[in-house]
């Protein structure tokens, strides 16, 4: 039986409610600029929607993600992609870069990470990823905190993310023997076009989860605490993302 506290994904909700976490990543594959004939892990991979784009400009591309439903709809895209956590990688000195996008701030120990990333790079290889930095989602998880207190919930399911400051990720990496060439935080206030409850829902359900038979009121209480900010004259739904942009070299 799956653990109700830990997140699950489907393939099917996330093209739903969450087409813009690929729509936007056009700044991110800029500073990669994938090469023909490059192989490129792509860490965290999703649905392999980006995956499937590196693979069409001729890299060879493998996908890794920790989500089995994701791994099935890459591989259905004719991607090489594996289970995976990415707190664990297992490759070494087997590609030219490591890519990721929207993916890095749902592994906490980034520790772990970055010293599999290295591993997994050649000499010379670069890390280009994009995930939430600091400030992400923070009237979000705000108001989730608020209902969880009010509720008596474990707060800590509000907010399971890592969303670092620039220096603090710049610090790790150089310290993993990375060098960093760029990295930079980027505000990007994001359409919600199914709305902020299927945002919740999809992102956030094991928080609501918790409070079982009053899931739905939890629900509608922070959807209610997060309309004066988020939510503007006509309906229309915003998150306030904030991305972290890194390019770095072994």
């Amino acid at each position: 039986m799956s653990d109700p506290r830990r997140q699950q994904w489907s393939a099917t909700a996330y093209d739903t409610h969450a087409r813009f976490v690929s729509d936007l990543a056009g700044g991110v594959l800029e500073w990669l600029a994938p090469r023909a004939g490059e192989r490129i892990l792509d860490l965290g991979c999703g649905d392999g929607v980006l995956t499937e784009e590196l693979k069409s400009q001729g890299a060879h591309v493998t996908g890794v993600d920790s989500s089995e439903s994701f791994i099935e709809a890459t591989k259905a895209r004719g991607v090489d992609a594996r289970l995976m956590d990415g707190q664990a990688l297992t490759f070494t000195a087997e590609f030219d870069a490591v890519f990721s996008n929207a993916a890095l701030h749902w592994m906490p120990d980034a520790a772990a990470v970055i010293d599999g990333v290295s591993r997994a790079l050649k000499p010379g290889g670069r890390f280009v990823a994009e995930f939430g930095g600091h400030g992400n989602v923070a009237a979000i998880v705000t108001a989730m905190r608020a209902v969880g207190l009010s509720r008596g919930g474990d707060l800590a399911l509000a907010n399971p993310w890592y969303f670092p400051a620039p220096r603090a990720y710049q610090r790790l990496l150089e310290g993993h023997g990375f060098t960093v060439k760029r990295i930079a935080l980027v505000p990007r206030p994001t359409a919600l076009k199914t709305g902020m409850a299927e945002w919740l829902l999809l992102f956030r359900k094991p928080f609501f989860a918790q409070f079982g038979a009053d899931a739905e009121a939890a629900l509608a209480q922070a959807v209610d605490l997060l309309h004066p900010a988020l939510c503007d004259a006509d309906g229309n739904w915003t998150a306030d993302y904030v991305r972290l942009r890194v390019e770095a070299f072994t």
